[in-house]
C-alpha cells in the first residue's frame, strides 16, 4: 500500500483552527489524526465527518463542547484531513473506514459516547453505534443515513457519483461550497483544499460516493441491515437535526425518527441549512445539541 501523508505545512495558519494535533495508528500503520479538546474526565462528543470534509468542518462546534465541559473528539477519517492517504481507490472500501475507526475507538477508549455525525460520518457512525453499543449512550444525526437497500437513489447522488468518478478535476474546497448555502470565504475554501497538495492525494475523496452500498449485492449490504436491524431495538437517544435545503439528504430524518424507538419524543428539527450544515449553522446546532444533553431527553 502507497501511503500519503500531508506535510503538516498545509495546515498552518488555518482560520479557527487552532487545535493540538493527536495521532493514532490503525490498520497497516496508517496514522489517523483526531481533535480531543476539553477535559478528558468530561463526557465524550464524537464527531464524525463525510466526504469531501474533515474535522475542520466541525470547528465552530469543538470549542462550544470543550467549554460546556465535555470532551470534544473528532478524527479525521483515512483520506481526509490530517491523516494518511492511501494512494490507490482500491485500498478504500466501508468495511475498511468502519474498521479503522473502531480500532481507533477502541485505543482511545471512549465510553458514554454522544455520537454527532453527518454524510459519511453517518455512513460508518450508525454503523460503529449498532455494533459498539457498549459504548455509545445517545446519537445526533445531521443531513445523514445508512443505506440497507430499498432507497430510492436521487439524481443528484447519482450525478454526484459520475462526477467524482470521471471528472478530469475534483476541487475539494469549491465542493465543500456548493453543499453550503452560505457563502463560504476564500480562507475557508482554501482549508478544505489543504489536505490535498495534489490529485494523487485525493483517492479516498474520489473513491468515498461510490462506496456507498445502493445495490443488493453489494459487499457492505449485510452488515448495514444487520446495524439497521439493531438500530430497530435501539432505545437510547436519537435526535435528528437537519439542514433543510440539503437536496439528497434533506428528509432522510424522516425513515430514521420512523425506525429508531429512541428517536421517539425527541426535539428533532430541520432548519435553515445545507449538506454541510455544521458550516451553514455550526454555532447553532451547538447550541442545540447542548440543550438536549442538558435536559431529560438524552437520558
Amino acid at each position: 500500500m502507497k501511503i500519503l501523508r500531508t506535510p503538516d505545512a498545509r495546515f498552518a495558519g488555518l482560520p479557527d483552527y487552532p487545535f493540538t494535533p493527536h495521532y493514532a495508528e490503525v490498520g497497516d500503520g496508517l496514522r489517523l489524526h483526531y481533535v480531543d479538546e476539553g477535559p478528558r474526565e468530561g463526557k465524550p462528543v464524537l464527531m464524525l465527518h463525510g466526504e469531501p470534509s474533515w474535522s475542520f468542518l466541525y470547528r465552530k462546534m469543538i470549542p462550544a463542547f470543550a467549554r460546556a465541559g465535555f470532551r470534544a473528539v473528532a478524527p479525521d477519517l483515512i483520506g481526509f484531513g490530517r491523516s494518511d492517504k492511501p494512494a490507490h481507490a482500491g485500498d478504500y472500501s466501508y468495511a475498511r473506514h468502519v474498521a479503522w475507526i473502531a480500532e481507533w475507538l477502541r485505543g482511545v477508549d471512549l465510553t458514554d459516547i454522544t455520537l454527532v455525525c453527518q454524510d459519511w460520518g453517518s455512513l460508518i457512525g450508525l454503523r460503529l453505534a449498532a455494533e459498539h453499543a457498549e459504548r455509545f449512550g445517545r446519537i445526533v444525526v445531521a443531513n445523514g443515513f445508512l443505506p440497507t437497500g430499498g432507497q430510492r437513489v436521487p439524481l443528484a447522488f447519482r450525478l454526484w457519483r459520475r462526477f467524482s468518478m470521471h471528472s478530469p478535476i475534483f476541487p475539494i474546497g469549491r465542493i465543500v461550497a456548493a453543499g453550503c448555502v452560505g457563502r463560504l470565504p476564500p480562507g475557508v475554501v482554501a482549508a478544505y483544499d489543504a489536505p490535498f497538495p495534489s490529485d494523487e492525494y485525493k483517492a479516498g475523496a474520489r473513491i468515498f460516493p461510490s462506496l456507498v452500498p445502493t445495490r443488493e449485492d453489494d459487499p457492505a449490504m449485510p452488515a448495514n441491515r444487520a446495524a439497521w436491524d439493531t438500530l430497530g431495538q435501539w432505545d437510547k437517544p436519537l435526535l435528528t437535526l437537519f439542514g433543510k435545503n440539503d437536496p439528497i439528504l434533506g428528509r432522510a430524518d424522516v425513515p430514521l425518527q420512523a425506525h429508531v424507538p429512541g428517536a421517539a419524543g425527541q426535539p428533532h428539527a430541520r432548519f435553515w441549512g445545507g449538506h454541510f450544515v455544521q458550516e451553514d449553522r455550526g454555532e447553532y446546532l451547538a447550541e442545540r445539541i447542548l440543550a438536549w444533553l442538558a435536559s431529560a431527553a438524552s437520558r
